[in-house]
């Protein structure tokens, strides 16, 4: 029997048998769904975190009271208990940070209220900010301008604000030189920023933009603000930038030698490597609840060839009779239980990408197909058909033909 053979019984039975098969080859498709989807979701999202969220520069870097990303309660407990950044730990690294071509500082409410007329949207975002952030960040207008350090110094009432304040409290009027109250105080609006689009399903376009200082007049100065720093350049200037920040800081906020910063100063790379550690984490689990389901696949593929043996046992005896050898009937009982593995393979990775592209029409959250973890879905699901079916062959190898020929079920 040649291997086209061997395949083409294997298809037959699998399509004689469809809800057998169906039931057979469950754990191997979900198995690999599983690591498909999960594979997509995580590689997809990598990249978006990348280009979208942690997209600070090369030359950029913030200081903040307790990191944006908290990994763990203790981490959380611990940053509580810090002293606040204030406005003057930044006019201090904004005069002594020689190797900081701008520094920054913002701070940021997320339940603002936004109102025009009779108009109104809620849960916006609220950001005070100094006048360089916008070159730090490199925040783009569409129309206006931003304000800048004499509004800042004057505490001046005007803001900046997103797509999504105009769409909602602006439809079809020019927002420039209009009055908003937001929470309520009211602000004249300078400045529309550019549509950013959405974030793993929410806007990033329901802001508004305002002075640091007219942000500490309305909520107060009971915050920690964020420091960003851009340095003078990449690597070693960066590195540099992000040692003297942390001296100014650490003699201003009385921090012991040899003990941690009461601070954290993160990069758009340890931001990167802490999302990392986290997708890697996740994905490791995946992975081994999808182990599991390809061992239970792989055992009931094996159940099922042992019953196929059992049913084609005087088959097996008619092919010893007339000269097969034992490696012939082994390699054939191997052929089919590999073929029956691929072919859940090929189920479950078109399930799996379905699974990924449909999350993604209904959410909005990114995905990206890798060719390789197709490739090896593919070759573990034969892996663990031919693995599991490795008894079954021998057992179907070592049958007398004799005893084959009389066998009846």
């Amino acid at each position: 029997m040649t291997t086209l053979e061997a395949i083409r019984i294997a298809l037959q039975s699998l399509w004689a048998n469809k809800l057998r098969t169906v039931l057979t080859l469950l754990g191997v498709v979900i198995g690999v769904a599983a690591v498909i989807a999960v594979v997509t979701f995580v590689s997809g999202i990598n990249g978006y975190v990348a280009e979208k969220i942690f997209n600070l520069g090369a030359d950029v870097f913030i200081v903040s009271k307790v990191s944006p990303v908290i990994t763990n309660v203790d981490q959380f407990l611990e940053g509580e208990k810090r002293k606040n950044l204030k406005l003057e730990d930044y006019q201090a690294v904004l005069e002594s940070c020689r190797h900081c071509a701008l520094v920054g500082a913002s701070l940021t409410n997320l339940t603002g209220r936004v109102k025009y007329n009779e108009q109104s949207i809620s849960d916006s975002i609220i950001r005070g900010m100094t006048a360089s952030m916008a070159t730090i960040l490199d925040i783009d207008l569409t129309s206006g301008r931003m304000f800048n350090a004499t509004d800042e110094e004057n505490r001046a009432n005007v803001a900046v604000i997103g797509t999504d304040i105009v769409d909602n409290l602006f439809p079809g009027v020019d927002p420039l030189g209009k009055e908003v109250r937001i929470d309520g105080q009211i602000y004249s609006v300078i400045g529309v920023g550019k549509k950013q689009g959405k974030t793993l399903g929410q806007s990033r376009d329901n802001y508004v933009a305002i002075p640091i200082s007219s942000y500490l007049k309305q909520y107060g100065s009971n915050t920690s603000i964020r420091i960003s720093g851009k340095a003078n350049g990449v690597g070693s200037q960066l590195d540099a930038a992000i040692d003297e920040t942390r001296a100014i800081l650490r003699a201003r906020r009385h921090d012991l030698p040899g003990k941690p910063d009461s601070f954290v100063a993160e990069t758009n790379a340890s931001f990167l490597s802490i999302w990392s550690n986290l997708s890697g984490t996740f994905f490791i689990a995946m992975i081994g609840i999808a182990a599991i389901s390809l061992v239970v696949g792989g055992v009931v593929i094996m159940n099922i060839m042992l019953v196929s043996v059992t049913e084609r046992t005087r088959e097996i005896g008619i092919r010893k009779a007339l000269g097969a050898r034992s490696q012939d009937v082994l390699l054939q009982f191997l052929i089919e239980s590999g073929t029956m593995a691929l072919f859940g393979g090929v189920m479950g990775v078109l399930f799996g990408i379905t699974i990924a592209k449909g999350v993604t029409a209904l959410m909005g959250m990114p995905s990206e197909i890798k060719t390789w973890a197709v490739i090896a879905g593919l070759l573990v699901s034969t892996s663990v058909g031919v693995f599991f079916g490795v008894y079954p062959a021998r057992r179907a190898a070592r049958l007398d033909p004799i005893a084959a020929l009389r066998f009846e079920l």
